[in-house]
C-alpha cells in the first residue's frame, strides 16, 4: 500500500512510549521506551513517575522511529494517538504531544481507543481482518471481548471483566507467591513445572446460572482470594508452599475461562475467528490452550508476535491508518483525555 497515508502513531497510556509508523498495513518503524523498572521497587505501577517518564522519553522516541522509517517528520499524513482509557497523567503526555505535532505541521489528528488498538495491530502480522471476528483483549488492566465488523466503525462490547483483569490477577497472585514484580511472567515461568491440577481453583462467572446473567463477562476476584486462603494454608502450617503447583493450577483456572467464554461467544455469534491481544495475551499456557482447543472447534485463532501484545505505538498506528483509510473525520485538536474511555468508542469526535 505504497499510495497509503503515513500514519504517526503514539501510545502512552500506562509505561511505555510507544511512537511507530504505519502505511497502510506495512509497519515501517516501531520504537518503544519503557519506564517498568522504575516502577518495580514500589510493586505496581506509581502514575506520577509513569508521567514524568513519558516527558522524558517522547522525543528521542520519535526521532528514533523517523530515522528507522527513514522520514521526515514533514512526510506524516495523519497522526493517531491512543486517547483512553489509561492513566490520566499518562495519556495528557501523549495526547498534548500529538496536539503540538498536528497543528504544528497541520495534519489531522485522531485520538483513538487504546484498548481497539491491542486487536487492530493483529492486521500488521497476519494481514486484513475477516467481516466479522471476536477479538478478545486481555492485559494488566483489561479483560474484554469483542465483536468486530470493521476496526473502525462497527466494534460491539460483548463483555467485560467484572473485577480484576487476567493479568492484574497474575500480579496479585505474583505477590502472595514471592515472586518479582510485574508477576505475570514469573508466574508463566514457575507454571511451567507445576502440576496444573494440584488445586481445583474456581472458574469464576461458570456456573449456569452465571452464564445466563453473564456469557460473556470474567472475573477473577475469587480465583486470587482461593489463591491467598492455598498459600495462607501453607503458611499457618509452617510448610513450604509448592510454588509450582500454586502457579500452574492458577493459570490453568484463568486461560480455560478465557478460552470457554470466547468459545462460547464464537457459537453464540456465529464467529469463527478469533483475534487475541494485550499484555497478558503473553501468557504460555493461554496460548496454548486457546490453540489446542480452537483448532478442535474449528475456529481460526490468530494472535500476533509477543513483541505487539504488550503498548506499543504500532497498535496504535495500525487502529489510525483504518480510521483513515475509512474516512472518518478528524477529532478536534480540543479533545480531552478520557481514562475510562468506553470500547463502544472507537475514535474522539466533537462534543
Amino acid at each position: 500500500m505504497s499510495d497509503a497515508p503515513l500514519v504517526l502513531g503514539i501510545e502512552s497510556t500506562c509505561d511505555e512510549t510507544g511512537v511507530a509508523l504505519v502505511r497502510g498495513l506495512d509497519l515501517l518503524a516501531d520504537v518503544t521506551a519503557s519506564s517498568m523498572d522504575d516502577h518495580a521497587r514500589f510493586g505496581g505501577i506509581v502514575p506520577e513517575v509513569a508521567s514524568r517518564a513519558h516527558l522524558e522519553a517522547f522525543g528521542p522516541t520519535l526521532e528514533a522511529a523517523l530515522e528507522q522509517a527513514g522520514v521526515a517528520l514533514e512526510d506524516v499524513d495523519a497522526i493517531a494517538v491512543a486517547a483512553g482509557p489509561g492513566l490520566s497523567g499518562s495519556l495528557a503526555v501523549g495526547v498534548a504531544s500529538a496536539k503540538a505535532l498536528a497543528l504544528g505541521l497541520g495534519i489531522p489528528l485522531h485520538g483513538v481507543n487504546h484498548v481497539i488498538g491491542h486487536v487492530a495491530v493483529d492486521a500488521l502480522v497476519h494481514g486484513p481482518f475477516p467481516e466479522r471476528f471476536l477479538g478478545l483483549v486481555v492485559s494488566g488492566g483489561h479483560s474484554s471481548l469483542l465483536r468486530v465488523g470493521n476496526i473502525a466503525t462497527d466494534v460491539t462490547e460483548l463483555g467485560q471483566t467484572l473485577d480484576d483483569a487476567a493479568g492484574e490477577a497474575f500480579d496479585k497472585v505474583g505477590r502472595l507467591l514471592g515472586l518479582p514484580y510485574p508477576g505475570g511472567p514469573h508466574v508463566d515461568r514457575a507454571a511451567a513445572a507445576g502440576d496444573r491440577e494440584a488445586f481445583a481453583f474456581p472458574r469464576g462467572l461458570s456456573r449456569p446460572k452465571d452464564l445466563q446473567r453473564h456469557p460473556y463477562d470474567f472475573s477473577f476476584s475469587g480465583l486470587k482470594t482461593a489463591v491467598a486462603r492455598v498459600v495462607e494454608g501453607f503458611e499457618d502450617r509452617g510448610e513450604e508452599i509448592p510454588v509450582a503447583d500454586v502457579a500452574a493450577s492458577f493459570s490453568e483456572a484463568v486461560a480455560d475461562v478465557l478460552v470457554t467464554k470466547t468459545l462460547r461467544a464464537c457459537e453464540l455469534n456465529e464467529v469463527d475467528t478469533v483475534v487475541v491481544g494485550g499484555g497478558f495475551s503473553a501468557n504460555s499456557r493461554l496460548r496454548g490452550l486457546a490453540a489446542e482447543r480452537f483448532e478442535a472447534a474449528g475456529i481460526e485463532l490468530r494472535i500476533p508476535p509477543i513483541r505487539y501484545c504488550t503498548d506499543n505505538g504500532a497498535m496504535i498506528a495500525a487502529l489510525g491508518s483504518a480510521v483513515v483509510q475509512a474516512g472518518l473525520p478528524a477529532s478536534p485538536l480540543d479533545i480531552t483525555i478520557d481514562s475510562q474511555m468506553p470500547l463502544t468508542q472507537v475514535v474522539m469526535s466533537a462534543a
